[in-house]
């Protein structure tokens, strides 16, 4: 008798769930982008919304919420209601800031529902071509020769290209000063003005730039050189053994949200990712489309958490 009790009960709550996820969505959708507008999980959110919109029949407004290496915009959406309306694109710094942030209110990995890994691409340090290094050991023997006299730029701290750097520097000994900023935008535009030595953004943005020779490009972080760009090496085959980190972008939303809309999500963005405005741009910006279901997801965040709680342990990384 209290079996059947409680299975009528759970029915109960369930049938307001299943009426209101089945019409989803029905108004428009909020993807918080906690990071300024330009940078490397910004473009291909705005690419990749326009598609989604289509699909849904409902419009997904992209907003930039920069601040506290993406900490700001992740605090205001675990805070949503869990109704899928109010979206977070996640990237590094959502598994980077669960260590380096001790006195956060939330947990940006933990409290949150995984939708999908959409996409990942390399980093790629840069240089200002005021520095005459034109390879990776020449760098480090540059930088080795002036301790503390050299500045590098990151979209903030805590972000990807501040721990990225910081794990450079640690693990060549090399002294740079940090200068955060409050985006990937103005961090790159230091670097073009010469206000700082390098930088380590994600490398699709930055194609153009290096072409240009408005930067020196010495090194990319992936275990493979990028096909759109095979001309810079390694930072594993410039010397630098077992450095192997990726720039990532997926989806989070808050921790409650029903399985159906989750998994009605996932679905639309992997179509979204097939489409062919989607792929055109992807190919185009030297991004590796992924796609990952939230099971697999949410296990990469949790891998991706333990690694980083490492390097902030070993880097002695902090915020300033």
């Amino acid at each position: 008798m209290k079996h059947q009790l409680k299975k009528m009960m759970l029915l109960t709550c369930l049938v307001p769930i299943l009426g209101w996820t089945q019409d989803y969505p029905s108004r428009p959708i909020r993807v918080v982008v906690p990071y300024s507008a330009g940078g490397s999980a910004d473009v291909p959110m705005r690419v990749i919304a326009q598609e989604m919109s289509k699909q849904l029949g409902q419009p997904m407004v992209v907003e930039n919420k920069p601040g506290q290496g993406g900490m700001l915009g992740s605090a205001e959406v675990v805070k949503a209601p869990p109704d899928g309306y109010t979206l977070l694109v996640a990237s590094n710094p959502n598994a980077i800031g669960a260590s380096l942030y001790p006195r956060l209110t939330h947990d940006p990995v933990d409290d949150f529902a995984p939708i999908s890994l959409l996409a990942r691409e390399q980093a790629v340090l840069l240089v200002h071509p005021s520095i005459p290094a034109k390879n990776l050991q020449e760098f480090i023997a540059y930088a080795k020769e002036r301790p503390g006299k050299l500045d590098y730029s990151s979209s903030g701290n805590g972000s990807g290209q501040h721990l990225f750097m910081a794990m450079f520097l640690s693990m060549t000994g090399l002294q740079m000063n940090h200068i955060p900023y409050k985006g990937s935008t103005q961090a790159v535009a230091d670097l073009l003005g010469g206000q700082v030595a390098a930088v380590m953004p994600g490398l699709a943005a930055m194609r153009g730039y290096i072409r240009e020779g408005k930067a020196r490009a010495l090194a990319v972080t992936g275990a493979r050189r990028a096909t759109a760009a095979p001309e810079i090496p390694t930072m594993i085959e410039s010397g630098l053994k077992g450095y192997e980190l990726y720039v990532w972008m997926g989806m989070l939303a808050p921790k409650a949200t029903p399985a159906p809309v989750i998994e009605r999500l996932h679905r639309e963005f992997v179509t979204a990712l097939r489409t062919p405005a989607v792929k055109t741009y992807i190919d185009s910006a030297a991004i590796e489309a992924v796609g990952s279901t939230p099971a697999e997801f949410g296990a990469f965040l949790r891998e991706e958490k333990a690694r980083w709680a490492k390097a902030v342990r070993e880097t002695g990384a902090r915020v300033e």
